[in-house]
């Protein structure tokens, strides 16, 4: 077996297990990082802000800690402001939401307090830049203001956990949700109810979602039967307002890829190549997909049957696996592309690590 191929840089951050990363939409060199001391467990939370520091005399740039946030509660997300260079949102474990400003030191400039589980995911909308979304283990997705002291809006259709969730990067008004009870949920926030559009069986726990950023309805799942799954969801929004679409409709994924060994915890379309898709899993590996090649190597239309426990690759993998980052030396939960560099990957993990690596 040939030994980990090392990163291009990393950066420990002692004492804080990461949970999320996230590149900023403005500096091409500044990232984030929300971690949480004992494996989120227990305990307080650290909010990172790295940089990119080159050296005209080293042939990769360095990772440092420009500043840290404290908090009292473990932090699972952060999510870059698109309407504000300096600012961004974290998710706590407490049910808190918070907004920081890189230029200010210390406290967060405003708190948000109404989920009452676990806040898991953060997501900023890139075309409604004044709003940003929640998801919590309360089983409610929550949309927000930065300048409101209250939510502007709540979802409350879930039956579990609702894990992730994630605007449209081409409809502002198109929200998907990742839950625990195995679907995956697609909002239009333009109708009156707050009832889904669309109901999709995934499978297992349904941890992740992301949406392609050149397909405008292909999303990819990542869940705990550790299978990524590709979805065409225009059927689902294809039809009359308030029709909900039928299972039947969207049911059959693009592509299944079995690949992971353990649960996905996280998946990210490449914001340079369509076809191109990283996840992070518990199997402390952080990987590349080409999801063109895995649809490919799969037969259309044929449902897979859940994977048995032990059981290896699919023909989907095997032939659509670009790259595997398998440094980290604990869980990987966080994967994020560079919004400026093509082909470069950013990595954090319970083993206090932030690695940076590169696809090509």
């Amino acid at each position: 077996m040939n030994p980990p191929t090392p990163p291009l840089a990393r950066v420990r951050t002692p004492g804080y297990a990461g949970y999320s990363i996230a590149w900023s939409p403005f500096f091409e060199q500044r990232l984030a990082v929300a971690s949480s001391a004992n494996y989120g467990l227990v305990g307080n939370g650290r909010l990172h802000i790295l940089s990119l520091a080159r050296n005209a005399s080293a042939p990769h740039p360095s990772l440092v800690v420009d500043k840290v946030f404290d908090t009292q509660d473990g932090l699972y997300d952060v999510a870059f402001s698109e309407a504000h260079e300096n600012q961004l949102v974290t998710a706590s474990g407490d049910g808190s939401i918070k907004l920081w400003d890189c230029a200010l030191q210390d406290h967060p400039i405003r708190n948000w307090q109404e989920h009452n589980r676990e806040v898991f995911c953060v997501d900023w909308n890139n075309i409604n830049k004044n709003v940003f979304a929640s998801s919590s283990w309360d089983a409610s997705v929550r949309l927000w203001h930065p300048e409101r002291p209250n939510s502007i809006m709540a979802i409350t259709a879930h039956t579990g956990c609702v894990y992730a969730c994630a605007f449209s990067p081409h409809s502002p008004d198109l929200l998907a949700t990742a839950c625990g009870d195995g679907h995956l949920r697609l909002f239009d926030l333009r109708q009156p109810a707050a009832q889904p559009t669309a109901t999709v069986p995934v499978g297992g726990e349904v941890l992740c979602l992301d949406w392609n950023k050149y397909r405008p309805m292909t999303i990819a799942t990542g869940s705990t039967d550790r299978v990524i799954k590709t979805w065409d969801l225009r059927n689902a929004v294809s039809k009359p307002p308030g029709a909900m679409a039928s299972p039947l409709d969207v049911a059959t994924p693009l592509a299944a890829i079995l690949g992971h060994e353990y649960a996905v915890r996280k998946v990210a379309y490449s914001p340079h190549a369509p076809q191109l898709l990283a996840s992070a899993s518990y199997d402390m590996t952080a990987r590349i997909w080409d999801t063109d090649a895995a649809a490919l190597s799969g037969p259309p239309g044929v449902v897979q049957p859940p994977p048995q426990p032990g059981q290896g690759p699919n023909a989907a993998a095997a032939g659509a696996m670009r790259k595997i980052h398998d440094t980290h030396t604990e869980f990987v939960v966080g994967v994020a592309w560079s919004l400026f560099q093509d082909g470069l990957v950013a990595s954090t993990a319970w083993d206090s690590e932030t690695h940076l690596w590169g696809v090509h």
